[in-house]
């Protein structure tokens, strides 16, 4: 195997382009006019189609549309390499739309194109959902030799603990923006650590923030337990104000 396919070509299709380029010539089809990109050859989807393993990556709710597209197109042999940020749906549609013996991967890069260059330790969720083509063991390799760490997780398993982190993250960077939280003369450390969240989760498109909390089923727990503990510090406060107001008095 010398080169792969490569469905979109947005801000983290570059990404996976800078990783896969270093072990495989590229063919990549996006819909929208791309320049031209070192290792990459943007060509026609037909002839992206005809590579053995294709890593689609396209937003969350286009997912389902492109798979049931190129579905009819695939030969056999062919492995399919999600990058969604959830992973029940995208393992379910594939293994809904696609024909048994089409290949399936499952993959979260833990990372995006702002923390790509700056981070010291990349991680990657991976999954052999349908490895009916071996090929699970080969890119578990690939990406371990590019110096990042693979971590094998379910696809259940990775969208509840996906709620609670990447979730709650995004969350309250969202949150806060909307709250209008900004630098000022005397902000501390930790302060700084909020305007540093709000920039991060906030450079990210907010169709990708939407599509990863409404396509994972464990955000709404993680909604209302934040909402929760978010009522029972604020009880507390009051309480204690109350207490104080009383004693002042």
């Amino acid at each position: 195997m010398n080169s792969v396919g490569l469905i979109g070509f947005g801000r983290f299709g570059k990404v996976l382009a800078n990783i896969l380029r270093k072990g495989f010539a590229i063919r990549a089809y996006d819909p929208a006019p791309q320049n031209s990109f070192p290792g990459v050859e943007h060509d026609p989807l037909d002839r992206v189609l005809e590579e053995r393993t294709i890593f689609v990556a396209v937003p969350i709710r286009s997912f389902e549309t492109v798979i049931r597209d190129i579905a009819p197109m695939l030969s056999p042999g062919t492995t399919l390499i999600d990058v969604c940020s959830v992973k029940i749906h995208p393992v379910e549609v594939m293994t809904r739309c696609l024909r048994e013996n089409t290949g399936i991967i499952a993959t979260h890069p833990l990372f995006g194109p702002d923390s790509f260059a700056s981070a010291h330790r990349l991680t990657m969720m991976m999954n052999p959902s349908r490895d009916v083509h071996g090929q699970f063991e080969f890119w578990r390799s690939f990406f371990a030799g590019q110096g990042i760490k693979v971590i094998e997780m379910d696809p259940d398993t990775h969208d509840r603990l996906a709620a609670s982190t990447q979730g709650v993250t995004h969350l309250l960077g969202r949150t806060l923006r909307a709250y209008g939280i900004r630098q000022t003369d005397i902000g501390t450390e930790g302060f700084r650590d909020l305007l540093d969240l709000v920039n991060q989760t906030c450079n990210d498109t907010l169709e990708l923030y939407t599509d990863l909390q409404s396509f994972n089923p464990y955000t709404q727990e993680m909604i209302v337990n934040l909402r929760t503990a978010l009522d029972e510090i604020t009880d507390t406060l009051e309480q204690e104000m109350t207490a104080h107001e009383i004693l002042e008095a």
